[in-house]
């Protein structure tokens, strides 16, 4: 069973030899469960495969810590290697290092000036309707009462602030079959697709400075599924998209940002994730960046802050690892950033 008075570093090599990818996380829940029960200070409460732990020592503010218990498929990288330096292997930076910092500061909760609740959840890295966090937040939002949040994403052990938005969305066009030794009998749908092509790598994305911090949007195609036949011209072929916007967006703005971008064509919207802002200019966010002190830098990928945010609770992304280096099958975490990580956090929950 899962041993957490173990060092960062070996705590991180048992998490990832627990194998829990998505929708499989039941045998690391149920270890982390048996694990936190031994600490009289926490009341542990599970929701599926999801595990909220509180302190409740009646402090004037509380904090939660977040962090998701799912990987993505292995990759020839499921056993966890250690080494002088790091701990290579499957979830490495995505995010079992960010777990064991969680489940190392949960045993010293007694040394805190903050309640915390710790939230170790499910399906973070596919569809919504799985995510742990959007399940507790939907049915049992009064475990998630608090006044900041910090995810434990991979950061490379530095700030980084708020999230971009995502949308995902697809573009229909139509033709009409043919033989295609008669192929002007037929109006090639793939064809027509090429004004999506031009419009996608003609494409300048916008860079924009919100508080200090430079975002960069993106859009790309990734994914095209078309024809019928090797002897049939394709009536159809359907690209999908995937747009990512900066905090300045809300939702509606970036939909009809892609709706004016493709005006002669009809989208149809998959899903979208909101982004989050970056709220430096909140009184607890601007406390943590001073005395957590280190670089900041925008986040530019999607994480959970952004739910948090929906809840109207500030939240950062700070965690050990290189965000470069999540899902990579040399997937790996420096020792010292999982030093860093555990050490700026507690000593602030100390204050």
């Amino acid at each position: 069973m899962l041993q957490i008075d173990k060092n960062l570093a070996e705590l991180t090599a048992d998490l990832i030899n627990i194998p829990s990818v998505s929708l499989s996380e039941k045998d690391l829940a149920d270890q982390i469960q048996t694990a936190l029960a031994t600490l009289a200070t926490l009341e542990v409460t599970r929701i599926e495969n999801t595990l909220i732990a509180k302190t409740n020592f009646n402090f004037s503010s509380r904090v939660i810590l977040a962090g998701h218990l799912d990987t993505v498929p292995a990759n020839q990288n499921q056993e966890a290697i250690i080494s002088q330096d790091s701990i290579l292997g499957l979830g490495a930076v995505d995010m079992k290092s960010g777990i064991a910092v969680m489940l190392k500061l949960a045993q010293v909760v007694q040394e805190f000036k903050k309640d915390v609740t710790f939230l170790f959840y499910e399906a973070e890295e596919i569809e919504s309707k799985y995510n742990g966090l959007e399940k507790v937040a939907q049915k049992n939002p009064e475990f998630l009462l608090g006044d900041f949040a910090v995810l434990l994403e991979p950061t490379n052990a530095i700030l980084e602030m708020g999230c971009q938005g995502s949308i995902r969305f697809k573009i229909s066009i139509k033709g009409s079959r043919a033989h295609s030794a008669r192929w002007w009998k037929g109006e090639n749908a793939i064809h027509k697709a090429q004004t999506i092509l031009e419009i996608v790598n003609n494409y300048q994305p916008r860079t924009p400075i919100i508080e200090q911090l430079t975002f960069r949007e993106g859009l790309q195609i990734v994914a095209i599924n078309g024809g019928i036949a090797g002897n049939v011209v394709p009536d159809l072929v359907e690209i999908s998209l995937n747009h990512r916007f900066a905090p300045d967006r809300t939702e509606a703005q970036a939909i009809a940002h892609l709706t004016e971008l493709f005006a002669d064509f009809e989208i149809e919207i998959l899903d979208v994730a909101i982004a989050a802002p970056v709220s430096l200019d909140n009184p607890l966010v601007s406390e943590f960046v001073k005395q957590i002190d280190l670089p900041l830098a925008p986040k530019f990928g999607w994480t959970d802050v952004a739910r948090f945010s929906k809840l109207n609770i500030p939240a950062i992304n700070f965690g050990p690892g290189d965000p470069n280096l999540a899902h990579h099958p040399q997937e790996a975490v420096e020792i010292t950033q999982l030093d860093t990580v555990f050490q700026r956090l507690s000593t602030w929950l100390k204050k």
